[in-house]
């Protein structure tokens, strides 16, 4: 069976690019290994009308709106592209594998998270990254602010909007100016690290440093690292960038002709309704290029079949 399209990664990019060239009338399939990256999380914030919606209902939504349009949607994992002449052959865990005229990779990203003991297991919930996505569930609470690099202060300086009751839990040295500025806006430095969370009734409390006092907290801001779930696309051989992110035109389309990434595989810094938008766009390109292919064949196909009927008239 060959698909126009075959989305890897179900999240808001793949959902949307999907939707979109279903409504185009395009053969799609969303292969999506479920395992989103803001599964731990209860809300999604700054998407227009979709304020407070947790995540996976709007996955939910998302899958329901590709099928009502005709698009076809897997829970499974890819575990190779290659290319086959002109289109691309996909090879799938569980099942028998599916062929492609074009490839979007929306795969996301994975957070990597200081080694702090309890970290992981609060992370989504308690322990938060971005104060957009969720200050305001945490708004007038007792904030900690785990300063892992230089950017700390600001991180600390930002979080400062939410809440009077801001500590920076600073891990490296800072400067003066950082001092001032931060007790300026009247947040608190704790230095040394970080050695316990404190949990109880499965909610955090305080987070203890250097096995001295407890820090009492209601949510803990961390700055994780991020890593990009693009091992699809370097096998594939497409280009990565200086900062060793995969590199893309604006369309999303990757070095490798038929094979184009949205998302967080791509942008790092996307929030879900910019990953939304990143699917539309890529997906209207992807369409585009489809749309000069069949244009090519139909020409090449009515070129084979004058050519025949020439033939047939000299004989």
């Amino acid at each position: 069976m060959t698909y126009d399209v075959v989305v890897v990664g179900g999240g808001a990019a793949g959902l949307n690019a999907a939707s979109v060239l279903a409504q185009a009338r395009r053969r799609v399939l969303v292969v999506d290994a479920g395992t989103p990256r803001n599964a731990p999380a209860a809300q999604m914030r700054g998407y227009l009308s979709r304020e407070g919606t947790n995540p996976a209902e709007l996955l939910r939504t998302g899958r329901e709106e590709v099928r009502s349009y005709g698009g076809e949607v897997m829970e499974e994992t890819v575990t190779g592209i290659r290319r086959d002449g002109e289109d691309f052959l996909v090879d799938l865990k569980g099942r028998a594998g599916v062929r492609a005229r074009r490839l979007l990779v929306a795969t996301g990203l994975r957070d990597e998270l200081p080694p702090v003991p309890g970290l992981a297991e609060r992370w989504g919930r308690d322990v938060l990254h971005c104060p957009y996505c969720h200050g305001h569930e945490v708004r007038d609470e007792p904030i900690g602010v785990l300063g892992t690099d230089e950017e700390g202060p600001e991180h600390a300086l930002m979080l400062r909007q939410w809440s009077d009751d801001v500590t920076l839990l600073q891990q490296v040295p800072i400067g003066d100016e950082d001092r001032r500025r931060l007790d300026a806006r009247d947040v608190s430095v704790v230095e040394g690290p970080v050695t316990e969370l404190v949990v109880e009734d499965d909610r955090l409390t305080g987070v203890r440093v250097a096995d001295r006092d407890v820090v009492p907290v209601a949510a803990m801001f961390v700055t994780p690292g991020s890593a990009a779930n693009d091992d699809l696309l370097t096998a594939l051989g497409c280009e990565m960038d200086e900062n060793g992110w995969v590199r893309t035109d604006p369309d999303g389309l990757t070095s490798v002709p038929g094979v184009w990434a949205a998302g967080n595989v791509a942008h790092d810094t996307a929030h879900v309704i910019t990953a939304a938008g990143n699917g539309l766009v890529t997906a209207i390109a992807i369409n585009a290029d489809l749309v000069e292919a069949d244009v090519r064949a139909a020409l090449a196909a009515r070129a084979a079949a004058s050519a025949e009927q020439d033939g047939r008239r000299a004989s």
